[in-house]
């Protein structure tokens, strides 16, 4: 397959698809994973054996539940010869090995490159030839957008941190410009962006591989704050409001940033307001961050005020009377303050959210007042109060 495959994978859609494609072909779910044994999408197909977790060995089990397998098991089934198979290879079960099910691995190749294998169990009656042959031909486009967004990405890294940096609004178009001309036809399907924070290097070498994250196209490290830089991540999308895709590549993002949160923007069509769509995930993160309620994956159109008050300049949130309050010997007068002023100021669920008597919140509540020189009677006071208790725990 020359140029023209590349175009076909594009077309058809992400490795979700094609894996699901893969399924129906042969009757029975497919796993796809890249030749490092991490996995990067699982078919499903109806069938009532297959969804039975009797079904599962434990080798498969974790594979789908941990989205990789061990070294022993990579080279167990390299043993096989997969890595130089041009066609299916049958794997007979081995229970010692923790495989109670035999396999077909389907190689996916580019250029006689093995790039990943798709996988399915191997029952008797198992898939034809010709479904097989079937199947590797999709193998063959799965290959194709591999090899694609492996070049691609390497490429983009650039671009898309240039995009998403720009300081005034003719670099912001400069740079949207590049990154859609480095992107060809796959700039103008619906994109979001995904923002993980912190990140736990700045090193290009450590950032994660293209080809564990179905439909991500580009990803940077971006500076953020004193804690390290972030992670950014152009994710395509089926329609721009099926988050998805951007969801599940941040939660897989967060397995290798203990400590971290991530953002995901609203989805957009195109690239249009890439900027805008980079400042709602990093706000995101920001907002999972400080209330762990919201993430660790935080959408921007569930971050409710904080999508108010991550946009404020960090000296702009702060107010000289709630100040005191803020210091570190009055840690519980202000979580007492901010659940109280969650709780709508209703003091029985307050009370009973922090475990005290009544009459110890409203002591604790006068001293509040009395260190702050608010009134917690007046709606305007309150309002205040608050944006300051939630703003001081943004990072």
């Amino acid at each position: 397959m020359g140029e023209n495959a590349v175009v076909t994978a594009d077309n058809k859609g992400d490795y979700q698809e094609l894996v699901d494609e893969i399924s129906e072909l042969l009757g029975a779910p497919a796993t796809l994973e890249n030749r490092d044994f991490e996995l990067i999408a699982f078919g499903v197909y109806d069938s009532e054996d297959e969804l039975d977790a009797s079904a599962l060995d434990p080798v498969r089990a974790r594979s789908i539940l941990t989205r990789r397998s061990t070294p022993a098991v990579r080279t167990w089934f390299e043993g096989f010869g997969i890595t130089r198979a041009s066609g299916p290879v049958h794997i007979p079960p081995t229970p010692e090995a923790g495989v109670f099910r035999g396999r077909v691995c389907l190689p996916v190749r580019h250029r006689g490159v093995v790039l990943g294998y798709v996988w399915l169990l191997d029952d008797d009656p198992g898939p034809t030839r010709a479904q097989l042959a079937a199947a590797m031909e999709v193998t063959v486009r799965i290959g194709a957008l591999l090899a694609d967004e492996a070049l691609h990405g390497a490429d983009l890294t650039r671009e898309l941190r240039a995009a998403l940096t720009a300081v005034s609004a003719w670099q912001g178009e400069s740079a949207v410009a590049d990154l859609r001309t480095a992107l060809g036809a796959r700039a103008d399907g619906p994109h979001t962006v995904v923002c993980v924070a912190p990140w736990p290097s700045a090193d290009p070498d450590d950032a994660p591989s293209l080809r564990t994250l179905p439909g991500a196209t580009a990803l940077c490290t971006v500076p953020w704050t004193a804690a390290g830089p972030c992670l950014a991540v152009l994710v395509r999308l089926r329609s721009a409001d099926t988050l998805t895709p951007a969801t599940s590549a941040a939660a897989r993002l967060l397995e290798r940033a203990p400590g971290a949160a991530a953002g995901v923007a609203a989805g957009r069509a195109g690239l249009e307001g890439i900027g805008a769509a980079w400042k709602e995930a990093s706000m995101s993160a920001r907002a999972a961050l400080a209330e762990p309620r919201l993430g660790p994956v935080a959408r921007w159109d569930s971050v409710g005020p904080y999508r108010l008050l991550t946009s404020l300049p960090p000296a702009a949130a702060e107010d000289p009377s709630v100040r005191p309050l803020l210091a570190p010997a009055h840690r519980e007068l202000a979580r007492t303050a901010e659940v109280y002023l969650d709780r709508a100021g209703q003091a029985g669920r307050t009370a009973a959210e922090l475990g005290v008597h009544r009459q110890t919140l409203y002591y604790r509540l006068s001293r509040v007042e009395q260190l702050t020189g608010l009134d917690l009677d007046d709606g305007e006071d309150r309002l205040l109060l608050h944006m300051a208790l939630k703003a001081a725990r943004l990072p």
